[in-house]
């Protein structure tokens, strides 16, 4: 990877041998290494055995989980926020496991639409909810950077499972409670 860094960095017009450049492949290569860790992890790695028994049956939320992601168009980062609430039926996650979930998928190359759900699916497939509600927002610098250029927009989306699609309350409950948060 470090060389096809110096390759870039030389395609630009850059010359590598300028003190500020000199290390750059390197450190670009291991930069590009960690934003995209989320191939090395394995969801078994990630929940860790941090599934309780518990007879919750109400709506639990984790909301306001910062990510970080690479576009996977442009390689350039989005960044953002995922909230994701689920109803157990007889387990539940660890607290910090929800948020390992969305970083092991948004540390990939990706699309905000098919991580939204990922998640959702994932944590369905985890815990066996009866529903799994899932909003991510999040800036693309690919539209902020380049192309129409535009510094305030956020790209919603949501993916809704289970009792939150096919029951409206509990969806409007999930939506009131992620709209309802402090900005």
């Amino acid at each position: 990877m470090k060389e096809h860094f110096a390759a870039i960095i030389e395609a630009v017009g850059e010359d590598l041998e300028r003190p500020g450049l000199q290390d750059t492949p390197e450190r670009a290569a291991k930069a590009f290494q960690y934003l995209t860790r989320g191939y090395h992890q394995t969801l078994d790695e990630v929940i860790n055995d941090a599934l309780f028994p518990s007879d919750s049956s109400e709506m639990i939320l984790v909301q306001d989980i910062e990510l970080y992601s690479m576009c996977e168009h442009h390689l350039l980062p989005f960044i953002g926020r995922a909230h994701v609430a689920y109803i157990p039926t007889g387990k539940v996650l660890g607290l910090s496991k929800v948020a390992r979930i969305v970083d092991m998928y948004a540390r990939r190359l990706q699309i905000q639409e098919q991580l939204t759900m990922q998640v959702a699916q994932t944590v369905e497939e985890v815990t066996g909810a009866s529903g799994v509600g899932v909003v991510i927002e999040a800036k693309h610098m690919c539209m902020m950077m380049r192309g129409v250029e535009k510094q305030n927009s956020v790209m919603k989306t949501s993916a809704m499972l289970g009792s939150f699609r096919d029951n409206q309350a509990t969806r409007y409950e999930f939506l009131s409670l992620v709209s309802g948060t402090n900005r």
